[in-house]
């Protein structure tokens, strides 16, 4: 574990030499104070990267990511924060102090370094073998090259074979030094007495990769014909290498599906192969396993947009249909590709290239949910009890959609292909969401309702998960956030707060009236900076660049960045009070604005999100329901009387 002081050591020496360390991988200029370049994120000829050495940020406003060097650093090379700290650290000559780890910690430290030796080992044996000798050449190279893969795409995914002979790995790791206990625990080996041998012999190999690059694990492919031998065969579970959290693919796709925004899904090894021969290398494969929630949060941290194609002659498309719902229910966009009847990805991939091969999938691709439906209707044609089972299956599909505008739009579209009234829809939803959250409450019991209301909304408000939920109140919070942050330590003078008057900061201002109605943010990261702002603001030395531009979570950084250097047009309250340049000419009339316009658009969504509950609750004719739902009307319209009031009024004195 890295020394706190060590890491704000780096951290600080990053934020100063910012320039120095995006240089190393974009052409900069100088433009002013500032630096321009193209931005490595995505694809463009116009520079609108743009970094600021005085305040230690970068900032694209084309595709709008931004934070600072260690978030830099993490985005484009896609590691994690120690990596990042750890390379800086050696690019600025900073010795990395890390403190003393327990015995239990160093012990699973050391196990865990072996065994990445071991398989880094075992990876360059598997590639001597297939090169250099008469057995590799003619069966392995023969077959790569027989399925027409090319030499650049077997070095690049570092392809290689395993010998015949029972132990010709285990023997020889053991000659160079290595453990058999750790050619064991990668499963390399089978130990079983006195018996050694090679798990994977006579096999072409195709090694597993982490996310940094390093080879974790194996598949194998027999290119013998027996029916009693596994076609395909993985490295078992280790301390390195779980099944559930990998995508084979995803070191050699990540940057790309960062720039494309988009992933492909194939199911096995080759199929990636082909997709990168064919110049198309945003594609990741499940290995033959359905989609776990480790795995789709993987590629989620790359982008929110994913394909997943479907063999032409593939009979498991149904059975696959639910455990894409996880896919939907982590807030991802999904499509689905069936190929033409008798091709596979791979074989596709050979026959299109690279352009046609895009130009298809784009044509070609549709909706998850849409494509479920016309799958699932085919099937029930002159069946009600097997229509009324689609509907089921839908509605359950479109209920686990966290954003309320995508279901709302997936509502109407089912509406017309299955020929059901919307309110039907929505109180099928209604009821599996009501189900859903009364689980969630009874496993959280009284310490969730200890934790009080969740951010920015009302205490009636029904409590909702803040890493799926979208956020209807963004646009208020940011400008919220933003006074926060460019100008919290500047004075508002006396405020009327109930019979006292005190002198207040903007920031004491804004956080003393969020915690008095204690509102909080469906928005982690929202909530984040508030804690942070609230937590350090009266400590000597605070500073915005040195807390929150310098945070190590890169969702914090990214979005105090985008506030920072975020430029808003004069609005027309500009224009009523007068002829002003910057928000600092009237701070004491907009700070209280931002803050009750956050408050009243609050109520106002959460009077529409009434409205359509009574709607639907008096369609189905429940009363008891329409009048629970009238006394909560009643009370919000009054409470947004008081506030609409409110913002007439000066609050500052």
């Amino acid at each position: 574990m890295i020394d706190q002081s060590t890491v704000d050591r780096i951290m600080e020496t990053a934020q100063i030499q910012i320039t120095d360390v995006i240089s190393d991988f974009v052409n900069l200029k100088k433009r002013g104070i500032n630096y321009i370049g193209n931005c490595p994120f995505h694809n463009e000829k116009t520079p609108s990267f743009i970094v600021s050495p005085n305040k230690g940020i970068f900032k694209c406003f084309g595709c709008g990511k931004g934070g600072n060097a260690v978030n830099f650093l993490m985005e484009h090379e896609q590691i994690t924060f120690v990596e990042a700290i750890k390379l800086l650290g050696h690019k600025f000559h900073i010795p990395i102090e890390e403190k003393e780890a327990t015995p239990e910690e160093q012990l699973q430290r050391n196990e865990r370094e072996s065994m990445m030796v071991v398989t880094d080992y075992a990876t360059k044996f598997f590639i001597k073998s297939l090169y250099e000798t008469d057995e590799g050449q003619s069966v392995g190279l023969g077959y790569f090259r027989q399925r027409g893969f090319r030499d650049d795409i077997i070095k690049k995914f570092q392809l290689g074979y395993s010998p015949e002979q029972r132990d010709a790995l285990t023997k020889q790791a053991q000659s160079h030094g290595y453990k058999l206990e750790f050619l064991e625990k990668t499963g390399l080996s089978i130990v079983r007495d006195d018996y050694k041998a090679d798990r994977f012999r006579g096999r072409v190999m195709f090694p597993i990769h982490s996310l940094s690059g390093k080879v974790i694990a194996f598949g194998g492919r027999v290119l013998k014909t027996d029916a009693k031998t596994a076609k395909y065969l993985n490295s078992p579970e280790s301390d390195i290498y779980h099944k559930s959290r990998v995508l084979y693919g995803i070191y050699q796709a990540r940057q790309e599906i960062v720039r494309q925004d988009r992933a492909y899904m194939v199911e096995g090894y080759t199929d990636v192969l082909s997709f990168h021969q064919a110049g198309v290398t945003n594609v990741v494969a499940s290995s033959g396993t359905s989609l776990t929630v480790d795995q789709i949060r993987l590629i989620s941290r790359f982008s929110p947009n994913i394909t997943i194609i479907y063999d032409g002659d593939n009979a498991g498309i149904k059975a696959s249909l639910r455990g894409i719902d996880l896919v939907l229910q982590e807030g991802m966009n999904v499509k689905v590709l069936l190929l033409p009847d008798g091709e596979d990805p791979d074989s596709f991939a050979k026959k299109k290239g690279g352009e046609q091969l895009q130009e298809y999938i784009k044509a070609h691709e549709t909706d998850f949910i849409r494509f479920k439906t016309s799958l699932l209707l085919k099937e029930s044609e002159g069946d009600p009890i097997k229509r009324a089972q689609l509907i089921q299956d839908i509605v359950h599909t479109i209920s686990v959609i966290p954003d309320p505008i995508v279901r709302t739009v997936y509502v109407k579209e089912c509406s017309s292909l299955l020929e059901v009234d919307e309110p039907v829809l929505y109180g099928e939803i209604g009821k599996l969401q009501k189900r859903k959250q009364g689980k969630e409450l009874v496993a959280r019991g009284a310490s969730a309702r200890q934790s009080g209301p969740q951010m920015f909304k009302p205490q009636q408000q029904e409590t909702v998960s803040k890493s799926n939920s979208a956020n209807p109140l963004e646009n208020e919070e940011h400008e919220v956030l933003r006074f926060l942050i460019k100008y919290g330590t500047y004075s508002l003078g006396p405020v009327q707060l109930g019979d006292e008057v005190r002198n207040m900061t903007v920031a004491e201002y804004i956080i003393h009236e969020l915690r008095q109605d204690e509102l909080r943010s469906v928005d982690e990261v929202h909530n984040i900076i508030i804690d942070l702002y609230e937590q350090k603001m009266n400590e000597p030395g605070f500073s915005v660049d040195k807390v929150l531009v310098g945070h190590s979570d890169p969702r914090v950084s990214s979005l105090v960045t985008d506030l920072i250097v975020r430029e808003y047009p004069l609005s027309r309250i500009y224009k009523r009070y007068g002829v002003v340049k910057t928000d600092e000419d009237v701070l004491d009339v907009l700070v209280p604005k931002v803050v009750t316009e956050l408050k009243w658009r609050l109520v106002k969504n959460h009077i529409e999100k009434i409205g359509e509950e009574l709607r639907i609750a008096e369609q189905a004719g429940q009363s008891d329901r329409v009048n629970e739902l009238m006394t909560k009307m009643v009370q919000l319209q009054q409470v947004m009387v008081v506030i609409s009031k409110q913002q007439g009024e000066r609050t500052i004195i």
